[in-house]
């Protein structure tokens, strides 16, 4: 049953019970009427004990059933009345406050593109996104939000991305410019070409990632069990001691009361969702509540070169053959080869050579971290790493990132590539030292040369060179429990199983892939590495502020439970107190959903 359904049906028994006893004088039937819901919803709660006791939890609600039970044996059904009524609608309070604070989440479903204009013929019709196809020709007016992944063929206008990237400032775009789905478009209307499916387009691809968030959920959700044990014994202590001492039983009921554990169950998960709302804003996506809780205790951090350490724009900048072919056939075999595979190499080349002179390719085998195999004009290409290409061809003592091509198993030549760093990398390195990860290393299937200079200008010592997906995995696997948790940067198809076994992924999702993304804990949204260092700061801020509305519940009814320990507070009066706490906490946790100063290293 819905958590609001419980509350409306306590009120309801509630209401009924009031006009059993004050207008008909019904004193029995009143007290049996609540009584009856108090132990139904003790038994369902219970029940839920049991659950968590079994999955090797210990949680607090044993303080709530006791309260009610004591109350009821005591007499003082209004008393557990209100308790009841204090524990459902805690429920939904949560309920509505975690609604609250997902409501930039939802925010990107409810702006999901519904439909395209495409010409047909002089005519301009509107048709379902779902209908759009690869190379159609659209327009997007004035306002409109950009129905797939394009490119701008004629016409300039401002994008606001803010929804995707959490870039409040527009984009100009103009042609040979991509746009994504989901960015809406300003005051001038664009004619673009499709170059993704709806299903396949960006906007998708996060509303896919922020329903995975919303299933998930975090682990941390049940904070307070940490202080379960010691707070529940601190609770009968008190409550037994003033039994003893008063004689009364109503004493122990009075004290068990302002002890009901509500505060401390909603803080953690309402700060938790808040914390991953706020994230969104801030162009990144947290899939669940245990990366924050694990990001906030990171001590190590292991990053991939190509495309997150660097910029991942590569240019071709030397082709060398050994003269059995010309350096213009030999790119040209090698870019057809490569025409399929989303590596950022294969892409430069392909950029390189231009899409409409590639050469039909078939037989297609990538093996990831090595190379591509494929069939071009009857011949077989291979493209990739010297150990993948010509395993028995002496290494060239090349210090630049490169691909090595052979054609029917005879070696041709090899293309060396420039690339750049990013211009925030240095600075994310060292505010990550100083946000107290003592471990940044780099794990990249580069060489070693051209790995170990860039590594020097970041500011990494730990370099970890030519690795292949499986020596990736095996590094991070070696991390000592001391140096725990390890959060990997990647961005690539080939860093997807290093994300998938780190105790944290990160996937550079604006320009990464999809595999990366799917395989991550958290998404980039933003081309921007400085998003980690946010990341983390934004996690332990959420983490201060859940630990702070949990202590806080846990401070109040202390207290509360030392002034109830000496008579002054009614158990009906308690009840209504703790209503009072449960908001306290509730606002407190909220203020994880609100935009601090966070360091800034732009």
């Amino acid at each position: 049953m819905r958590n609001d359904k419980k509350l409306y049906l306590v009120i309801s028994v509630g209401i009924i019970a009031l006009i059993l006893e004050f207008l008909f004088q019904q004193n029995n039937l009143a007290q049996g009427l609540i009584t009856i819901a108090g132990v139904i919803m003790s038994g369902v709660m219970f029940i839920g004990m049991v659950k968590t006791l079994r999955s090797g939890s210990y949680g607090v609600d044993i303080l709530a059933i006791t309260a009610i039970i004591a109350t009821l044996a005591v007499g003082e059904y209004w008393a557990s009345l209100i308790i009841l009524i204090m524990l459902t609608g805690g429920d939904s309070l949560e309920d509505y406050a975690a609604k609250k604070a997902r409501s930039e989440l939802k925010s990107l479903l409810d702006n999901s593109p519904q439909i395209a204009h495409k010409y047909e013929g002089d005519q301009l019709v509107e048709l379902p996104v779902e209908k759009v196809k690869v190379k159609d020709v659209l327009v997007v007016k004035p306002g409109e939000v950009v129905p797939v992944d394009g490119t701008v063929l004629s016409g300039q206008s401002l994008f606001d991305e803010a929804s995707l990237t959490g870039e409040s400032k527009p984009v100009n775009k103009q042609v040979g410019d991509s746009l994504m789905s989901g960015s809406v478009n300003g005051d001038g209307a664009i004619t673009m070409a499709v170059d993704k499916l709806a299903a396949d387009s960006q906007f998708q691809h996060i509303v896919r990632l922020v329903k995975e968030s919303e299933q998930q959920p975090a682990h941390f959700v049940r904070l307070a069990d940490r202080y379960a044990v010691p707070f529940t014994i601190i609770a009968y202590l008190i409550a037994g001691i003033a039994w003893y001492i008063s004689k009364d039983p109503k004493r122990f009921a009075e004290v068990l009361v302002v002890a009901s554990p509500c505060p401390l169950i909603l803080a953690a998960p309402i700060a938790m969702v808040s914390g991953m709302s706020r994230s969104s804003r801030n162009g990144i996506i947290i899939k669940t509540g245990t990366t924050i809780e694990k990001l906030a205790t990171a001590n190590s951090i292991a990053f991939d070169k190509t495309g997150t350490l660097t910029n991942g724009v590569l240019s071709v900048d030397q082709i060398q053959t050994t003269g059995t072919i010309t350096n213009e056939k030999m790119v040209l075999l090698a870019a057809s080869a490569e025409q399929q595979s989303g590596h950022i190499l294969a892409k430069s080349l392909m950029s390189y050579v231009g899409n409409q002179n590639l050469l039909k390719a078939s037989k297609i085998e990538e093996s990831i971290g090595n190379g591509v195999a494929a069939e071009v004009e009857g011949q077989e290409i291979k493209v990739g790493k010297l150990a993948f290409v010509a395993p028995n061809q002496t290494p060239e003592g090349i210090k630049q990132t490169a691909l090595f091509i052979s054609v029917n198993n005879q070696y041709a030549g090899f293309i060396t590539f420039t690339d750049t760093i990013r211009s925030e990398a240095k600075e994310t390195i060292s505010q990550l030292k100083a946000e107290g990860l003592t471990k940044v290393m780099m794990l990249t299937g580069d060489q070693k040369d051209v790995a170990t200079t860039i590594a020097k200008e970041v500011g990494i010592t730990d370099v970890n060179a030519e690795c292949l997906p499986g020596d990736k995995i095996a590094e991070l696997k070696e991390i000592p429990d001391s140096e725990r948790p390890i959060i990997m940067v990647g961005d690539g198809v080939n860093d997807a199983p290093s994300l998938t076994i780190a105790d944290i992924g990160i996937a550079m999702g604006a320009h990464g892939s999809t595999a990366a993304s799917e395989s991550a804990d958290v998404v980039i949204l933003k081309d921007d590495l400085s998003k980690v260092s946010t990341v983390i700061q934004l996690s332990k801020d959420t983490m201060k502020i859940a630990k702070e509305s949990v202590l806080l519940g846990i401070l109040i009814c202390t207290i509360l439970m030392l002034v109830a320990s000496t008579g002054i507070i009614p158990a009906l009066l308690g009840a209504a107190l703790q209503e009072v706490v449960d908001v306290v906490s509730i606002f407190s946790a909220l203020r994880a959903r609100k935009d601090r100063k966070i360091k800034s290293i732009n």
